[in-house]
């Protein structure tokens, strides 16, 4: 357990105390993989067992302060803690006697007016906050791992507490050490997130807007960072005037789910484009592709087509076929909601052969095209997990009551509605709805036909 341990001197007693701050240490640290509340743990857990207060300072990439955990033992001096935390003109490395521990490696002591040497770079206010934290003394403790030092451990006491023992910072070097591997696997897990969830985002570009197609799309993360997945949406036009949709999810939560969906969004996107009309021969071509290029993971798609001519009574043929995914739903003018299930037909990314099938049905004016992926409707309410017949259920139900509502609006009120707190899984959700063109009097009277080379970019972010 490190030198802390081996000083002795002070009885079993405390030495029993010692491994099992140790382990606490160990064992509530190793439960997160955020670094916020890593560092806040941290910092609670040394308080008041090594000191009176205390904060836990991690670095970002360029040196500047990424976050700050911290902790008091009493309440009622948080308020001031984090006055002077928020209050510091200057960072870490800004600060001398936190910026010599962070050169040296070295725990650094700390006491009278040197331990309150910090409030001078700071405001009246903030002094006066630091004034009433009372520090009498502190040992500032580096925070690394792998040869990196990336943050500091500060141990402050107040009052007529003596300053901490030779044993106490050994005990808070090893507590620091332990830490640090915490720390660091939650800042390396996070940067590797971060890196997922910006890849993601890049590829779900704004949908197309056409004179009879409104379409909104929404992706929501995972409430939790470590949920970060493959949901994925598309929608463009094809030479022919006809309009594409596409909603999936490749399995996994990772930077590699995210690598892999983009493979998958960019083949089904080449293949419908070179040879349009059949969602079904998209599926089944981009299956072979995925075989080929050992693909090594799973995947759920649909892809839709509606197609740019209108019927005699203004509907557009709406075309699909599912590898998997959940069924689309159609919500028409009057409110009723139709979900259109089909037989399930294989996902992709098997290996296996696989039949695809086409369906179709019309979309009226004013009728409305819901595709989604799995999040939301597998959710957590009242601490039970819907199953996906109870979560398409409560879907349907939010869904009538929207009819009329804008597509944007309708997309932010689902969401709001499904998903009232943070999401279980990521979310991808594309909405849109057949918007009848106004009769044209140049014409007579006559209904203008969609124009397909007339679109612009939808302004909503997604």
């Amino acid at each position: 357990m490190g030198a802390a341990l081996a000083a002795g001197g002070r009885g079993g007693a405390d030495d029993w105390a010692r491994l099992e701050l140790l382990a606490e240490v160990s064992d509530t640290l190793i439960r997160t993989l955020d670094t916020g509340q890593s560092a806040d743990h941290l910092a609670r857990l040394v308080v008041p067992r090594l000191a009176d207060w205390a904060t836990v300072t991690v670095l970002a990439d360029d040196g500047a302060d990424q976050l700050t955990g911290r902790a008091h033992r009493d309440p009622a001096r948080l308020g001031d803690l984090d006055a002077y935390l928020s209050g510091r003109t200057v960072g870490v490395r800004g600060q001398s006697a936190l910026a010599a521990a962070l050169r040296s490696g070295q725990p650094l002591r700390l006491a009278g007016a040197d331990a309150a040497s910090t409030r001078a770079a700071a405001g009246p206010r903030v002094q006066a906050a630091f004034d009433r934290l009372d520090a009498t003394s502190a040992v500032v403790v580096p925070l690394g791992a792998h040869g990196h030092v990336f943050g500091a451990l500060s141990l402050v006491n107040s009052g007529v507490r003596p300053p901490l023992t030779d044993d106490e910072v050994a005990l808070a070097e090893e507590i620091a050490r332990r830490g640090s591997l915490a720390l660091d696997n939650a800042r390396l897990y996070t940067r590797q997130l971060q890196v997922a969830e910006t890849l993601q985002r890049s590829l779900l570009t704004p949908p197309p807007q056409t004179r009879t197609l409104e379409i909104a799309v929404r992706y929501r993360p995972a409430g939790r960072h470590t949920l970060v997945g493959g949901d994925f949406y598309d929608a463009f036009t094809q030479p022919d005037g006809s309009t594409v949709l596409v909603v999936g999810d490749v399995a996994g939560h990772s930077v590699e789910a995210a690598a892999a969906m983009s493979q998958l969004r960019s083949t089904v996107r080449t293949l419908a484009c070179d040879r349009p009309g059949s969602p079904a021969d998209t599926l089944a071509r981009t299956d072979g592709v995925l075989t080929m290029t050992a693909f090594d993971t799973l995947a759920t798609v649909l892809v839709a087509v509606l197609d740019p001519t209108t019927s005699p009574t203004g509907a557009l043929q709406l075309r699909w076929s599912s590898a998997g995914h959940l069924p689309p739903m159609l919500l028409s003018a009057d409110g009723q909601v139709r979900t259109l299930d089909t037989p399930p037909e294989r996902l992709l990314g098997t290996g296996l052969p696989a039949v695809h099938s086409d369906h179709v049905t019309e979309v009226h004016p004013g009728d409305t095209v819901l595709l989604y992926t799995d999040g939301l409707v597998e959710q957590r309410y009242d601490g039970h997990r819907s199953t996906i017949d109870e979560g398409v259920s409560r879907l349907r139900r939010e869904l009538a009551e929207l009819g009329g509502v804008a597509v944007e609006q309708l997309c932010d009120d689902l969401l709001r509605r499904v998903l009232p707190g943070p999401a279980d899984d990521d979310v991808a959700l594309l909405a849109v709805r057949h918007r009848p063109w106004p009769a044209d009097p140049s014409t007579g009277g006559v209904r203008c036909q969609p124009d397909a080379g007339r679109l612009h970019r939808g302004r909503r972010r997604p």
